[in-house]
């Protein structure tokens, strides 16, 4: 999963002219800051398996104010060095997953956002990264073209992270084979659609008009 998403996110990248980088696609976001983004975080997953192999706590970000330097000062770099970090940290971070042993893999690491978890989620973490990314660029790609399974896997890890973050509706939501229940205010409202279009949803990308807003992820 991890191979086919990261190859989509460079595959769309590379689409992208040199003079388009600079388009806002997020607020307050350029492609450019996107494409920054992304190989940021390879770099921070890869202080993470730095971690799970060596034992030597390796935070992904010594801060917050030095990860928004760090895409604030990558997204201004030209575009074919922007495209070249992107394919090199993600050519480095799969070889650094490709050289961890069975025991590093099980080695407790901790996210960006507090939380402690094996290294055997880290190549999820990586895969719903490009994944959301790749559509955030703006340049064909869409939910329905994210590889088999990703939009399944981000719609149950999205509706885990809002059941346990609360601060918004209460939600039940099936994709017609699963059913996700989101702890929050009121009557719970019932959400029925396919995966990409709960995909979309629930990380902040695209609300049908019939969809309860909801507060902002990650």
């Amino acid at each position: 999963m991890i191979e086919a998403a990261t190859g989509l996110f460079l595959s769309t990248l590379d689409k992208i002219a040199d003079d388009e980088f600079t388009v806002e696609v997020l607020p307050g976001w350029t492609r450019g800051h996107v494409v920054a983004h992304v190989t940021a975080n390879a770099h921070a997953l890869r202080r993470l398996v730095s971690w799970a192999r060596t034992g030597v706590r390796t935070p992904m970000y010594t801060s917050s104010d030095d990860r928004d330097r760090e895409i604030e000062l990558g997204a201004r770099r030209p575009p074919p060095e922007l495209r070249a970090n992107a394919h090199a940290a993600a050519a480095a971070l799969t070889a650094d997953f490709n050289a961890l042993s069975p025991a590093a893999w099980q080695a407790q690491v901790v996210t960006a956002q507090g939380r402690t978890i094996p290294a055997e989620e880290l190549p999820w973490l990586r895969t719903r990264e490009v994944a959301v990314h790749a559509v955030d660029l703006a340049a064909g790609t869409d939910f329905t073209d994210l590889p088999d399974g990703v939009c399944e896997a981000l719609v149950a890890d999205v509706a885990r992270w809002r059941d346990r973050q609360g601060g918004g509706p209460a939600l039940t939501v099936t994709d017609g084979r699963r059913t996700w229940h989101v702890a929050g205010t009121g009557t719970p409202v019932q959400v029925t659609g396919r995966a990409p279009e709960l995909a979309a949803w629930l990380t902040g990308r695209r609300r049908p008009q019939d969809f309860p807003s909801l507060p902002p992820w990650l």
